[in-house]
């Protein structure tokens, strides 16, 4: 059992690393999508280090802080929709029995929170052009940004595992000097 103050430091670290990088999506704006998702992918740590309780309490922090610390709030908004919290239900949803069930969850959950995400953008934000310039695209214009968006979120979840494989196998070993 660790002791509670590594557990508040460490969170407190990978806050404040998270939220550098959401304050980050104001001053780049080209990678409002990226920083988001290598924020989320540091949460990672927390649920390998200490767990998933207090991975969702730094994702909780992250999540408001970055709302009042972000000048993109798009950025904030899908970090909080999807990117924030993915990390931590893959390793939840890796635990469902058989190949096939893992990814329909995957996939579903990428679904529905991309979709939450157009819709939040769209009547939170105010952004209702989107609305517009995807209706003027024709038709297909929504099916397609979907496959477009589902194949990225299948990288991503490709490069979550890379990145937890990398942490186990070589950074903590042989950066940190820790195996377990």
């Amino acid at each position: 059992m660790q002791r509670i103050s590594y557990r508040v430091a460490l969170g407190g670290i990978i806050t404040a690393l998270c939220l550098l990088l959401m304050f980050l999506t104001g001053v780049m704006p080209l990678l409002y999508l990226a920083l988001p998702m290598v924020a989320g992918a540091l949460l990672l740590i927390i649920v390998s280090e200490i767990g998933t309780g207090w991975a969702v309490l730094t994702y909780a922090a992250v999540s408001l802080l970055s709302i009042f610390v972000t000048f993109d709030k798009e950025a904030a908004l899908i970090f909080i929709l999807f990117f924030g919290h993915y990390p931590i239900l893959r390793q939840q949803l890796e635990k469902l029995p058989g190949k096939a069930l893992v990814w329909l969850g995957k996939c579903l959950t990428a679904g529905i929170c991309f979709a939450a995400d157009y819709y939040a953008t769209i009547y939170v934000l105010g952004l209702k052009e989107l609305a517009q310039e995807f209706a003027g695209l024709g038709r297909y214009a929504l099916p397609v940004i979907s496959v477009l968006l589902l194949g990225m979120f299948l990288c991503y979840d490709y490069a979550l595992g890379g990145m937890l494989l990398f942490y186990r196998n070589w950074f903590k070993p042989k950066i940190l000097g820790r195996s377990k």
